[in-house]
């Protein structure tokens, strides 16, 4: 009789230290899961999104494009003195979309014209685009370095202001620059330029071409209305 209680009394203390166990394993599964169930929400958060509702990419992506811009000629800043702006290009009274524009043209200049103690530069407008556009009047013109600083003060006009000059894709028409050679006048010469900077005739956009070095002296530099084609 007495064996019988004590194997009875073991079982009991087996079945609750089972009991004690499984219950501990169950507390501990929960915990996992919950922390489990943590780290998937934290993963599978969505990424930023910027104003327009597209994945925000950071900063980095913007610097990378903004230093592969091309910067070989510093645009001058509005209102830098000896830069003309575009109200000193000639109103144009054509239409916005009969009108050559920055865009559809390219600009270089021609052969240097050295003739009785002047220089004169034409500078060459070329209709690259796809359809026929047209020129007419004075273009604003200066001379530039590579940083972007002035040499010297606007082109002033020269002549009438003509008439207008339709351009084919592939034609071309001219300004003229006119200054003298050194040694003509008392007036010092301009350091060597670098760059003309230009607003074709009724734009608001710029064009920037190559000057060859061009220096005015006597204090002469002005620009002409523009006309067809290109001196030989």
């Amino acid at each position: 009789m007495s064996l019988t209680i004590k194997t009875l009394g073991r079982g009991r203390r087996v079945a609750a230290g089972s009991l004690i166990a499984v219950t501990a394993l169950t507390l501990s599964a929960c915990q996992n899961g919950t922390d489990s169930a943590s780290r998937s929400s934290s993963a599978a958060a969505p990424a930023t999104s910027s104003a327009n509702g597209a994945p925000s990419t950071g900063g980095s992506a913007q610097s990378a494009r903004n230093s592969a811009r091309p910067s070989n000629v510093a645009k001058p800043s509005a209102g830098t003195a000896g830069v003309p702006n575009a109200s000193q290009a000639n109103p144009s009274a054509m239409t916005a979309s009969d009108r050559c524009t920055a865009t559809d043209m390219s600009l270089h200049v021609g052969r240097t014209d050295i003739g009785a103690g002047n220089i004169r530069v034409p500078l060459v407008f070329t209709n690259k685009g796809k359809k026929a556009c047209s020129l007419r009047g004075f273009p604003g013109v200066s001379l530039i370095q590579r940083d972007g600083s002035a040499v010297g003060t606007p082109a002033s006009r020269e002549g009438g202001a003509g008439g207008s000059v339709r351009l084919q894709p592939g034609q071309s028409a001219h300004a003229v620059l006119h200054t003298v050679n050194e040694g003509v006048s008392d007036i010092p010469c301009w350091k060597n330029s670098q760059i003309v900077f230009v607003y074709p005739p009724g734009s608001k956009e710029s064009m920037t071409t190559g000057s060859g070095g061009l220096r005015v002296c006597g204090g002469t530099f002005t620009v002409s209305t523009v006309e067809s084609g290109v001196p030989s």
